[in-house]
């Protein structure tokens, strides 16, 4: 008996130890990084609205919202387990997923999972009306900024060119920078055209077209045709920027949330959930959060859906 009584009170003191050890870890705090881009591209502001709606929805949670050089470092911080959401590109998702050494991606990154995908980014080239730049063939022998170096605006940008039977080399100079660096670069006629790839409405070319004149150059449908998938034919309407009066084919791809495998199914449920719950904070945040569609977001994600992303869409009905 005596031993008895001896065992049930060690028994009570390890199992009250073991609710003090529980009560931290049940209430311990997440934390989200938000992996966005350039400060004066599309996905940072969109991120900046994420970071707050999650750190005011989510429960013991705290974010934090990072600027990078956009889709191929931001996968990269996913797979190292830097990040917890990032905004990538499609076509750069789908080199990270294969592992493609030539986009930036030595290995394949197999944690990567998607959240949904969001709005389509727009290959946008946009010269000084003074370089006289009109046509794609135009670009030959004169300067253009790519993007940041193995970003995703820097993929798109290569093969743009390639489709259209140039390369780097047909340029007179190649600048590899973000947006608004190469929009200071074009307004002190230091040079002559920028390919930015981001939603409709970026601030620096809407900041260039308001400073000085400038000609969209159209990607004729023909030309994304020879790339194919994930590329698809889109349009600029016209006055998306100040003296563009008429429409502007060019090329589009599809941008993605995207999250990690060490990221849980609660977690990743909750974050795919605020964001279609959020959808006109979004709008405010940016123009292009008006182009995010719960419709299509479980569509054609070049890697996996986070389970918890799936457990969303089958709730709303968009995935069976």
């Amino acid at each position: 008996m005596r031993f008895s009584k001896i065992s049930g009170t060690a028994t009570g003191f390890i199992l009250a130890a073991a609710c003090l050890l529980a009560a931290p870890a049940a209430q311990a705090q997440s934390f989200i990084n938000v992996l966005t881009g350039g400060t004066s591209g599309v996905y940072y502001p969109l991120g900046v609205a994420i970071g707050k709606i999650y750190g005011d929805k989510i429960p013991n949670v705290k974010t934090q919202v990072q600027a990078t050089k956009a889709s191929v470092e931001n996968l990269i911080l996913l797979q190292q387990g830097r990040g917890e959401l990032a905004f990538a590109l499609g076509d750069s998702l789908k080199a990270a997923w294969n592992g493609e050494e030539e986009a930036g991606f030595k290995t394949k990154l197999d944690k990567l999972r998607t959240i949904g995908a969001i709005y389509p980014n727009y290959i946008q080239i946009v010269a000084t009306a003074e370089s006289g730049i009109k046509t794609l063939a135009d670009l030959k022998g004169k300067s253009l900024s790519v993007g940041a170096p193995k970003s995703g605006t820097e993929l798109n940008s290569r093969a743009i060119l390639a489709a259209a039977g140039m390369s780097y080399k047909d340029l007179g100079k190649v600048e590899y920078l973000p947006f608004a660096e190469s929009v200071d670069l074009m307004k002190n006629r230091q040079l002559g055209a920028t390919l930015q790839s981001a939603g409709l409405g970026v601030a620096s070319l809407k900041d260039l077209s308001t400073s000085s004149p400038i000609t969209v150059v159209s990607v004729p449908k023909e030309v994304v045709d020879k790339i194919g998938p994930p590329f698809v034919a889109a349009t600029i309407p016209a006055n998306t920027y100040t003296g563009q009066d008429k429409d502007v084919p060019t090329a589009a791809v599809i941008n993605y949330l995207v999250t990690s495998s060490a990221v849980s199914d609660d977690l990743a449920y909750q974050m795919t959930k605020l964001i279609f719950e959020s959808l006109p904070e979004l709008a405010n945040a940016h123009a292009a959060g008006k182009e995010i569609k719960l419709e299509t977001a479980a569509q054609d994600s070049p890697v996996p859906l986070h389970p918890g992303a799936i457990r969303y869409y089958k709730e709303k009905g968009v995935l069976k």
